[in-house]
């Protein structure tokens, strides 16, 4: 059955934007600097932060407490390393997923000594406080790749998603031009779908890169592919 939903769009150039040189960072949500009481997120989203590290830059060691946080890598390469004794070099396509629970610290850096490195990193609420600390890594296996909708994290790891302390289905999408997506969202849960790239229309609106659009309303979404697109859907409660 097809709703007429009642969406709420979030473009590009209205999120917050910093620009520290060796790091150009665009926030979906109040995050340092940009600060607005009424976009502190949505749902169990607290932080949906697009980067790019310029060669050589990085973040220094830091802490992070009762957080699941996942980075996305979409081009370049990404350098990490954590108290857990986790060290890693990320590539494109692939997701860490860090349950930073009771605490850790890390490190994130880009190796490249000429080339940028471009991520998603994204924070979800817990459902509690206090978790172990840990860490998971997620790529797509050759089936999966040829998948317009795969399940990437979800509670209870199904379909070999990457498991999150949070009642939260996460996929990504590529999709090709002409292509049509539905996903059926169920009473007394939100969807938001950040566009990566590409253009997609949702309802009577059109997204493109860096767009955004969510709805709490229960029923299917359909999604029209304009040009290639990719893009992250997420079904929370």
């Amino acid at each position: 059955m097809t709703t007429n939903h009642r969406y709420t769009v979030k473009r590009s150039a209205e999120r917050g934007h910093a620009d520290h040189g060796w790091l150009n960072a665009k926030h979906s949500f109040s995050f340092a600097q940009y600060f607005d009481p009424a976009n502190m997120g949505f749902r169990s989203i607290r932080v949906i932060n697009q980067d790019v590290i310029a060669a050589g830059g990085g973040f220094p060691e830091h802490p992070h407490d009762n957080m699941e946080i996942f980075s996305y890598i979409l081009s370049g390469a990404l350098a990490h390393k954590d108290s857990m004794g986790n060290s890693r070099t990320l590539k494109p396509g692939m997701i860490q997923l860090m349950s930073a629970g009771t605490g850790v610290t890390h490190s994130e850096y880009n190796p490249s000594p000429d080339k940028p490195v471009h991520l998603l990193q994204i924070w979800i609420q817990p459902r509690e406080k206090n978790l172990t600390p840990s860490y998971t890594e997620w790529q797509p296996t050759d089936e999966q790749k040829e998948q317009s909708k795969m399940l990437i994290i979800s509670a209870d790891g199904c379909e070999q998603s990457a498991t999150i302390h949070q009642d939260v289905s996460i996929y990504k999408l590529q999709m090709k031009a002409g292509e049509t997506i539905t996903h059926d969202l169920a009473e007394n849960r939100g969807a938001w779908l950040q566009v990566i790239k590409g253009s997609v229309k949702v309802g009577e609106e059109t997204l493109g890169g860096g767009d955004a659009i969510s709805t709490e309303d229960a029923g299917e979404i359909v999604l029209n592919t304009v040009e290639d697109t990719e893009a992250l859907l997420f079904d929370l409660n």
